[in-house]
């Protein structure tokens, strides 16, 4: 006997698990040296140089750990990004800010503010849980030579600044290729681009991303100029003294 097709169709809210997987957990671990450029509506750019550290505690969608130490420019030399990443609550995150000597603790309420300065949020860095929205499936349809499925999440509560988003995953490896944030009243207001796929140690990875403020003109692009998987992080070098004191074997 014939079974319907959409007895094997995977769901949206599969789908939205295994993204999140494909772009924030593959690996044990991974470390990436990053140049983020934040370029006006008129052009002018303003470059970062910074390195991330991520380590993964457990399955896909699990407790992470991220660390994130930058080089350049001066106003945002030394300064470092903490965040203890659960599956079932909000991240802990924080930021040292060394012209004051002090370590100051990202609010909860304040992880879609802007992750210094750039068009991205905190949230965005380390990933926002599957289970904070509603997920159904728009469509499916190609994006540029990629099957994806489209997909809308819809936040359960409202503590986020859009209203939506809409979601082009990739069929294939389920990386997300393109996202869509649209605000309050309905209004597409952010884009997120995935601009460039490479294969690092058998994991498709985004190596290079934008974020564009549609309204702003405002966008960040950011590039790995290196990255690696399964290096061996130990778990010490996420802890507020590495904050103040990077841990210079790794992040260089």
């Amino acid at each position: 006997m014939l079974l319907p097709a959409n007895v094997f169709a995977i769901s949206p809210k599969e789908i939205m698990a295994k993204s999140e997987a494909a772009f924030y957990y593959q690996g044990r671990d991974f470390k990436a040296r990053m140049i983020m450029k934040l370029i006006s509506a008129g052009g002018q750019e303003r470059t970062r140089e910074l390195t991330m550290l991520r380590k993964n505690y457990g399955p896909p969608g699990g407790n992470q750990k991220y660390f994130i130490y930058f080089f350049q420019p001066a106003d945002v030399k030394d300064m470092t990004f903490m965040v203890y990443k659960y599956p079932d609550r909000d991240s802990d995150r924080w930021l040292f800010i060394p012209a004051l000597n002090m370590v100051r603790r990202i609010a909860a309420q304040d992880k879609r503010s802007s992750f210094v300065g750039s068009d991205f949020s905190y949230e965005d860095v380390s990933g926002r849980n599957v289970n904070d929205d509603t997920h159904s499936l728009v469509r499916e349809e190609k994006l540029g030579a990629r099957d994806c499925y489209v997909v809308k999440s819809t936040p359960k509560a409202g503590d986020v600044e859009y209203s939506y988003k809409l979601s082009w995953v990739d069929k294939a490896d389920f990386l997300p290729m393109k996202e869509e944030y649209y605000d309050r009243r309905g209004e597409l207001y952010k884009v997120f681009t995935a601009d460039e796929v490479k294969n690092v140690k058998g994991f498709p990875t985004i190596t290079k991303r934008t974020m564009k403020n549609i309204q702003s003109g405002h966008r960040t692009e950011v590039s790995f100029t290196k990255a690696d998987y399964n290096i061996g992080l130990p778990d010490n070098i996420f802890s507020e003294r590495f904050l103040k004191q990077p841990p210079r074997r790794w992040i260089d």
